[in-house]
């Protein structure tokens, strides 16, 4: 028993270092060397600037022409994207300088590469990596869990925005390690034992997701938050958390007001938009109420989900998930607290970019916005499939007609202008084969029920029958 003991990490330790290398090596080999949109390239412009010329303003940039995805404040041109990525990636920029003594105008291709892959591509891997640490830390068995992580690798629009810097990749690469940080929390919580440290990696890793993309970052500060005042509750446990979180806010804010005058976000603000050109208005700017009517707007937050760009539709294994949550509320598992948290966060970014945008994320694929709850989706996967193992086959189903989506959608990459070729096909004939297997279940589980029905009466018919002849 000993000897099986010993071997047991070992595997693990083995395993966890083969997903971690096959990250990497679909994190390289799907990582693009171009400027893939307005979306990337404003990003990288930022770098290019803090680095060449040590300003945050991008008039200088070789991609200024590039994007429309820019300010115009006080006669510069600025990024309309949160500054603390481009603050972090800009010392990557620099070590790529001193290794190659190139700059970006001289060699952009090589350049957008680089920091493709150490920004959004390391981000992947370590999303990866952490969908396997949980399912690990959840008991899952080693079937399931080789099963979650690949489908989540594979099947998912994880690698598709894992190709091109954006806000949206590097929040996933901090959600999913802020999720296994709060199941980790809630079984030191349960074991009595102490997590002082952990919190204020918890709140780090909140703090920086707030920075990131203030759509989905300050809900999931919020609901973190909430979370480890639940599981905690101290006040000491509280102090850790905001003082982990605090740093990246105050950088955020500071750097924000430095540039646009304002602590709310400067894209928010309709006059830093006003420069010849410039595709963005008071009618299609997200953050604001857009919605002719109540009708217009159920409509389009459904068709975030489920429409021709729906980020179910793009995501089949988290049809799964939807009802899998309900199942598992109705039953209450130990990690409760933590799938309200997943519940929340989700609903909330859904409804927050449903009542305050009309465009579908823009030119993209599926809805980028929605590419970070990702991390939560696979949570509630992962206890479904711990607690129910029979519903592998449907997961598994749905995996499948998701690795085809994704293979499709690596194609074009996530800046697409149109539909993943043979989408509609792939979804319906998914959705069947699930439908198939469910309605074949459910006729199976029906004969059983009445086999046993049938089975019960015969019995009670026989002790009649007995007590008769006695």
């Amino acid at each position: 028993m000993s000897s099986v003991a010993c071997t047991l990490p070992q595997r693990t330790r083995i395993v966890g270092f083969l997903v971690f290398l096959g990250a990497v090596v679909v994190a390289i080999c799907t990582t693009r060397s171009e400027v893939g949109g307005w979306n990337d390239g404003s990003r990288l412009a930022t770098v290019e600037c803090l680095v060449d010329h040590h300003t945050l303003a991008i008039d200088r940039s070789v991609l200024i022409d590039k994007t429309c995805d820019k300010l115009f404040i006080d006669g510069h041109y600025y990024s309309d994207k949160s500054p603390t990525p481009a603050l972090l990636m800009a010392p990557l920029y620099q070590a790529w300088r001193w290794l190659t003594g190139c700059t970006a105008a001289e060699q952009l291709p090589r350049f957008a590469w680089a920091m493709t892959l150490g920004s959004s591509g390391v981000a992947y891997v370590i999303a990866v990596c952490c969908v396997f640490a949980l399912t690990r830390r959840l008991r899952l068995p080693a079937l399931d869990a080789g099963l979650l992580t690949a489908s989540f690798a594979l099947a998912t629009v994880a690698p598709v925005y894992a190709q091109h810097v954006n806000n949206h990749g590097l929040l996933l690469g901090v959600a999913a390690p802020l999720v296994l940080g709060l199941v980790a929390l809630a079984q030191r919580s349960q074991a009595g034992q102490s997590s002082g440290s952990l919190v204020v990696g918890l709140g780090a890793l909140a703090g920086l997701g707030y920075t990131i993309d203030l759509g989905a970052g300050p809900m999931l500060l919020v609901c973190a938050g909430a979370l480890v005042v639940y599981r905690c509750r101290s006040v000491g446990a509280t102090t850790l958390f905001v003082a982990g979180a605090l740093p990246w806010l105050v950088l955020h804010h500071s750097v924000n007001y430095a540039v646009g005058g304002t602590f709310k976000p400067a894209n928010a603000v309709p006059a830093y938009f006003l420069w010849p050109g410039c595709p963005f208005g008071a009618q299609n700017m997200t953050g604001s109420w857009h919605h002719p009517s109540i009708g217009k707007f159920v409509l389009y937050a459904f068709d975030l989900l489920i429409g021709k760009r729906g980020f179910l539709g793009h995501n089949l294994p988290l049809f799964l998930a939807a009802p899998g949550l309900l199942l598992l509320l109705k039953q209450r598992p130990k990690e409760l607290p933590e799938l309200l948290f997943a519940a929340c966060w989700s609903g909330m970014t859904w409804l927050t970019y449903a009542l305050t945008s009309n465009n579908l994320s823009g030119l993209c694929c599926s809805i980028r916005w929605f590419v970070p709850l990702l991390a939560p989706g696979w949570l509630v996967l992962a206890v479904l499939l711990r607690d129910h193992p029979r519903y592998r086959p449907d997961f598994l189903i749905l995996s499948t007609g998701g690795l085809m989506l994704t293979a499709l959608m690596a194609l074009d990459g996530p800046w697409t202008l149109h539909m993943v070729p043979g989408f509609w096909f792939i979804y319906a004939a998914t959705m069947l084969c699930w439908l198939g297997y469910r309605l074949s279940t459910s006729n199976q589980v029906r004969s059983a029920r009445m086999a046993g029905v049938e089975a019960f009466w015969y019995r009670c018919g026989v002790a009649l029958r007995v007590r008769q002849s006695r």
